[in-house]
Formats: structure tokens, C-alpha cells, sequence
């Protein structure tokens, strides 16, 4: 069994256990004020994606107090300021400044960390991702989900393809780090259309993927879908068998930074399963040892 793990990656990097801080900086989204749209991606929660963000305050503040979250087992690691809620981007560049340069000019920070979308990227907005590289290392987290047409139309997406294309190798060029975001179990999509996803981000040049279950949360449009009968959501096993061939279709060099997600437990609408992320994990770790999982095996 073999995967390149993300707390490997950081060990090799940074020579210590390095922790997430989610900050919140106060964001919005195009496909939630009017410019792409109003309700967000089909799948999103009123929280877009930062359930577990600190609540919006001052950055030094927000940090303090995450910090204090993880200090019992944290001990003297180092961290990664992490901007996860909504698209982190979608502001002018002076704000995004006010924003970011606080939080990676921390001494205990070892990286930054910006959750945004592939269409909202532009050239300032590289500058400045350009400018903050030079500082510490700068993670940026594109939210793609999935290559396929018409699962993009439906979960409303907002960007056609060619557009993350474009902004894995405008961030390359700008010295960032890659870190794509796949959902597995969306509705109408087979193992192998996930499968050629993975290995398509892959292609793409990526440095990293975020591999999540797709989760129905009360507060997105998703539920509706779901109470409806339009579509089930996977059981614990076809999750694992899917994941494991996510894993062998993207290539060695990859930093799998993710193999499940935690949904707010009191948003969970199902898979009511996913809850257990304990299970969830030793599933996983047993699937793999007995299947001699391999990154990179199915990979072309």
C-alpha cells in the first residue's frame, strides 16, 4: 500500500507536525451574489465550505483563537493559515492584501492556504499570489469537482473546463502550489467517470487533491434533490472501492491532502454514515492494506 500523504509532504518540507488554522475572510462567491448566480453550487451549505472556520474577527484574532483549539496537541508544531469559507479571492486586491499578509507574516505560520475558484483569479489577484510565494509557501485550493459536462451544469459550477486549465499554470506560474478539489458520488457520475477525473487532474499539473464524499447537508439546494428520490448517496463500501481507484489513477508525485471530508454533523443529512470518520478512516486503511493499493497504478 502506497499513497503520498499530505502530513509526509509537510514532515519533508518543514521537518515538524504542521496544523490547519480555517479563517474566515468574510467572502462571498459569483455563484451566490448575482454574478454567476444566487443559491451557490448545488452541494454547498450556507457556511460554503468553512464549517469548521473560525468566526469572522480580525485575522490576529481569528488566529489566537484557533490556535487555542489545537494547543493541547499541538504543542510547538508550526501551521498553515488557512482561508477556507466561500471562494477566497472574489474581493480587490487591497482587501485580500489586509487579509493574507497578517496571517502569513506569523512566525509559527509555515504556509498559506486560499480555497477559491479557477474563475476568479485575475491578474492582480496573481500578483499578489506571486508576491505572498516569495514570503512562505502559498497553497491555492481550486474547487473542480469534476471534468464531466453535465454533472458541471448541474451542480451549477459556473466555469467550463479550459478555465482550470488555465489557472493551474497561471498559479504555477506565479510559484503557487495546486490543490484540486474531487467529489466523489455525485449524482449520474460511474466509478470510471470518477476515475477519469482523477486522472485528469492529474494530467493537469496539480501538486495536490482534496478527494471528499459527496455529503447532502440540510441548508444546500442538494437536499431538495435528495428527499426527492432523484439520487442515493454511495454506502461506506463503494466509497472506499471508489476512493482506493481515485488513488491509483492520479500519479505518484500527487499530495493526496484529503481522503474524506467531515460534515457538520448538525447539517448531515446523509450519508449518515460519514459521520463516523473513525470508521471511515480504519475502512480505508484496511480496503487499501488488503487490496495493496498503489498511487499511480491505474495512472496513463
Amino acid at each position: 500500500m502506497y499513497y503520498r500523504t499530505l502530513n509526509s509532504y509537510l514532515r519533508e518540507r518543514f521537518g515538524t507536525k504542521v496544523y490547519k488554522l480555517s479563517l474566515d475572510g468574510g467572502m462571498t462567491c459569483p455563484t451566490r451574489d448575482g454574478t454567476l448566480g444566487t443559491r451557490g453550487c448545488i452541494f454547498c451549505s450556507r457556511a460554503g465550505g468553512g464549517e469548521f472556520a473560525a468566526p469572522p474577527a480580525p485575522i490576529d484574532e481569528q488566529m489566537e483563537n484557533a490556535r487555542r483549539r489545537v494547543a493541547a496537541k499541538a504543542g510547538n508544531a508550526r501551521y498553515i493559515a488557512y482561508f477556507q469559507s466561500f471562494t477566497n479571492t472574489y474581493a480587490p486586491v487591497e482587501r485580500l492584501e489586509s487579509l493574507f499578509y497578517p496571517a502569513i507574516e506569523r512566525e509559527e505560520v509555515a504556509a498559506l492556504s486560499i480555497a477559491t475558484r479557477p474563475d476568479c483569479l485575475p491578474g492582480p489577484v496573481l500578483e499578489l499570489i506571486e508576491r505572498l510565494n516569495r514570503i512562505k509557501l502559498v497553497f491555492v485550493e481550486l474547487g473542480l469537482q469534476t471534468i464531466h459536462p453535465a454533472t458541471a451544469g448541474y451542480i451549477r459550477r459556473g466555469y467550463d473546463l479550459p478555465v482550470y486549465d488555465k489557472a493551474v499554470a497561471a498559479l504555477h506560474d506565479a510559484g503557487a502550489e495546486v490543490v484540486t478539489h474531487v467529489i466523489i458520488g455525485l449524482p449520474g457520475e460511474t466509478p470510471e467517470m470518477t476515475f477519469a477525473t482523477a486522472r485528469y487532474v492529474g494530467h493537469s499539473g496539480t501538486d495536490g487533491v482534496k478527494l471528499q464524499l459527496l455529503h447532502v447537508l440540510k441548508s444546500a439546494d442538494l437536499a431538495a434533490e435528495y428527499e426527492a428520490g432523484r439520487f442515493r448517496t454511495l454506502t461506506m463500501e463503494e466509497y472506499v472501492e471508489i476512493l482506493a481507484g481515485c488513488i491509483r489513477s492520479l500519479p505518484p508525485r500527487v499530495v493526496i491532502h484529503r481522503l474524506t471530508g467531515d460534515g457538520d454533523k448538525r447539517e448531515l443529512i446523509a450519508p449518515l454514515w460519514s459521520g463516523n470518520k473513525k470508521a471511515v478512516l480504519n475502512a480505508v486503511k484496511r480496503y487499501f492494506e488488503e487490496n495493496n493499493v498503489t498511487q499511480g497504478e491505474w495512472y496513463f
